[in-house]
């Protein structure tokens, strides 16, 4: 199946970009689309260049607030007794299992506005933060937590493969991530070996990944009516199968 095939099979909206060394390709590039926790990445930017250019301390300590930072949904923090975590320990915690109640805490810290300049420094200008993360989100709040296009997201995943501090630091904690069941699914891979950094993202309707497979850069986002879970995650995977090959 080719990619365009697989993008007219899909029951939403397939968006793919891929970088590549000697070129690229993908389809519906510049949709804007909803990131789910895809979205965590733009702020594990900002951390990691803070903490490369010493304006933020990765052992400062950050005391997690009832109100503005507990959150439902994925992650461990809820389940954990302690109430004060380290800047390094929060980022991990995002990354690693895409905690909602680190990524509050840690947005809380840093300013979501902050967030948004360091992405559009980085040529992020329709990908964005809107809002904390929330469960429930109400008709009061901004629809969704981020937004963005697979060619942005692919092309910051690019950076993520140079050699400065900050792009070493974001490529470690994308190599901490668990989840490996979107793009990556349907391809043989080392779990815990180093071919893959990514960050993926699941809400209704919504199924995202982006990251590092080898030397590909690649960001694939599904976005779809709500029910169609299934089948964008289907989808997410054989779009993993033909950038593998």
């Amino acid at each position: 199946m080719t990619l365009a095939e697989l993008a007219a099979a899909c029951p939403g909206t397939l968006a793919v970009a891929v970088r590549r060394p000697g070129g690229g390709f993908g389809i519906n590039e510049d949709a804007e689309l909803p990131l789910a926790s895809v979205g965590k990445l733009l702020l594990l930017a900002e951390v990691a260049m803070s903490i490369d250019g010493g304006i933020l301390d990765p052992a400062t300590p950050v005391r997690l607030e009832e109100e503005e930072d507990y959150c439902g949904g994925s992650g461990l923090l809820l389940g954990l007794s302690a109430r004060t975590w380290s800047v390094a320990d929060l980022a991990l915690m995002t990354a690693a299992v895409s905690d909602n109640t680190a990524t509050n805490a840690l947005l809380r810290t840093v300013g979501l506005d902050r967030v948004n300049a360091a992405g559009a420094a980085l040529g992020l200008t329709r990908t964005r933060l809107l809002d904390r993360i929330r469960e429930p989100r109400g008709p009061e709040h901004p629809p969704t937590f981020a937004v963005g296009t697979a060619a942005e997201l692919a092309g910051l995943a690019a950076l993520v493969a140079g050699s400065n501090g900050w792009q070493v630091q974001l490529r470690e904690w994308m190599l901490a991530n668990t989840d490996h069941t979107l793009v990556p699914a349907l391809v043989r891979h080392d779990p815990e070996g180093a071919w893959l950094a990514n960050k993926t993202g699941t809400d209704d309707g919504v199924r995202a990944d982006v990251g590092l497979m080898g030397e590909r850069a690649y960001a694939v986002l599904a976005c779809g009516p709500a029910g169609s879970e299934d089948d964008l995650a289907a989808a997410v995977r054989q779009a993993g199968l033909l950038i593998a090959a």
